[in-house]
């Protein structure tokens, strides 16, 4: 008997979402004053180069290739920040990468005018990073 409560089980237990899915649900549920900013953005990094994919990961959109890359910080609301993660983010000289760490960098956008102001460099910054980190 315990063997068919278990197969029971498993026939009713919600399937895994997919990556996309899961991203799809997070910005659904999203309440963040800079949403459409969070939307524009995002779809600068994922059409910044095809080897880029998106996921939740640190309960935010976050975003690969070989590598962790970059991740939104949803919990900041005064503007739209992005974490680039990967080391290799040091070596890119941009006036738009801010903070001195040692193994990341942070980008800071605070309005879809400047979102769309920086498209340019954010997209040159992902195609570099993307092209050092494989």
């Amino acid at each position: 008997m315990p063997t068919e409560s278990k197969k029971t089980a498993d026939k009713t237990r919600t399937p895994k979402l997919s990556d996309a899915e899961q991203v799809a649900e997070f910005m659904e549920k999203l309440d963040h004053p800079l949403k459409a900013e969070i939307e524009a953005v995002r779809h600068i990094i994922k059409n910044a180069s095809p080897l880029i994919s998106e996921r939740i990961k640190w309960n935010a959109p976050s975003y690969y290739t070989s590598a962790d890359l970059l991740t939104f910080n949803p919990k900041t609301t005064k503007n739209v920040q992005i974490v680039f993660h990967h080391i290799a983010i040091v070596d890119i000289k941009s006036d738009l990468l801010e903070g001195n760490y040692k193994d990341r960098r942070l980008v800071h956008l605070l309005d879809m005018a400047e979102v769309m102001a920086k498209k340019a460099e954010l997209e040159r910054i992902i195609q570099e990073y993307v092209s050092l980190v494989n």
